[in-house]
């Protein structure tokens, strides 16, 4: 597990990434919120520019907007969604499968 910053720190050793990456590791990011996706296209771009694979990112929570379901297909990143802000996520109704993953609609 690690931590990716948003910039580098400007004292000790000036990492952006803190924790152990190793060239080729799979990785996926979890992010709170998402909206336009900036932010975590920035955190994908320094973990690939240091050699991981990101294999995608998941989120608490989003604004469901366009914009950053579109910036994140155009970067190749896999985002399964969730639940948008100020909803509540289903419960089950017995008629799912207990390891079916929830498929939001977009």
């Amino acid at each position: 597990m690690g931590y990716v910053r948003s910039g580098s720190k400007d004292h000790g050793r000036r990492n952006q990434i803190e924790g152990k990456l190793t060239p080729g590791e799979r990785v996926v990011v979890i992010e709170d919120l998402i909206s336009t996706g900036g932010s975590v296209l920035d955190t994908v771009a320094a973990l690939r520019a240091a050699g991981a694979e990101v294999l995608g990112v998941i989120s608490i929570f989003t604004y469901g907007m366009a914009k950053g379901r579109q910036r994140l297909a155009e970067a190749g990143v896999k985002w399964p969604g969730c639940w948008p802000s100020g909803t509540t996520p289903p419960t089950k109704t017995g008629s799912e499968k207990e390891n079916e993953p929830y498929e939001p609609s977009h």
